[in-house]
């Protein structure tokens, strides 16, 4: 594998990385608007207007738009033969810390139990990667996730009684969002998962999040969930950063597989309202396709 190609993929998810911590999805940045029209109250419609000062003062002033850049975490559809894999996971570890020097990225990343700083962003498990792999296939998506400390603080799983059916589903994540959803910045985007056990829901609510906003669940039903869902924690009144207001969230997305009869697996995973989250698709020759962010480029 050559060495150039190895750097050229390096750069590239680094300043795409950077590039991300200071500039939104297009997505939230359409459903923050959207949401910011429909306040009625002056201290809403004041929060809305801060957190659009926030960013254009971002992209002025070459800064992250939150100081909490988060750990970095990598979602990745990787095909067989895409030619770098096996160079993969140290090429988004050198990422990482190329993109912490250079954005830069606030250091988020403390050893458990020795309870030191790395400076890096790197460490034991630390940027966390989680491998989809796509069998004869040339090209590589990758998903990227900066998980900050206040959206990552809602985060719960449980596995439920069968007889608790979606209605007890429905009474856990309202659970959370009245007891935690203000602590993550609203309005939120909410991801669910549903499944056979608690590792496999927490994992699919992460994924949930690498949603699209307005996308929905290809399930008929789960998508009604969705959007009951949302109504629910919108009936709430979080409102911006959890000081009242019409909307507390810019969406809800479920992902879920099929569960064991005698159980369902539920977790929730948050997004704060500085969504930042990026999908970029490689081909085998590095051209590539930012299908999140309309402004980037090397």
């Amino acid at each position: 594998m050559s060495t150039q190609g190895t750097a050229v993929l390096t750069d590239i998810i680094a300043k795409f990385v950077d590039h991300t911590s200071k500039y939104l999805p297009d997505d939230v940045v359409r459903k923050l608007k959207e949401l910011s029209l429909q306040e009625e109250t002056p201290l809403a419609k004041a929060i809305y207007e801060t957190m659009m000062k926030n960013q254009e003062l971002a992209g002025k002033l070459n800064r992250p738009s939150c100081q909490d850049t988060g750990a970095l975490q990598y979602f990745l559809k990787c095909g067989t033969k895409f030619p770098y894999i096996d160079e993969l996971a140290e090429i988004l570890k050198n990422a990482t810390f190329k993109a912490t020097q250079e954005a830069p990225l606030r250091h988020n990343c403390v050893e458990t139990f020795d309870e030191y700083n790395t400076g890096k962003n790197i460490g034991t498990g630390i940027p966390s990667i989680f491998w989809d792999i796509v069998p004869n296939d040339e090209n590589l998506e990758v998903y990227t996730y900066m998980a900050g400390g206040g959206c990552s603080l809602p985060g719960k799983a449980k596995v439920l009684m069968p007889g608790e059916g979606y209605e007890g589903v429905t009474k856990f994540v309202l659970d959370i969002m009245t007891s935690y959803g203000l602590n993550a910045c609203p309005p939120l985007l909410v991801g669910v998962g549903i499944g056979t056990s608690v590792e496999v829901a927490s994992l699919l609510s992460k994924k949930a999040l690498m949603r699209p906003i307005g996308s929905h669940n290809t399930n008929p039903k789960a998508a009604d969930m969705e959007r009951l869902l949302e109504d629910g924690i919108n009936a709430i009144g979080l409102g911006p950063q959890g000081l009242t207001g019409k909307n507390s969230v810019m969406g809800v997305n479920i992902e879920n597989t099929a569960r064991h009869p005698s159980v369902i697996g539920v977790a929730v995973n948050v997004g704060c309202w500085s969504h930042r989250r990026g999908h970029i698709i490689f081909d085998k020759i590095l051209n590539y396709k930012v299908t999140t962010h309309s402004g980037f480029k090397m």
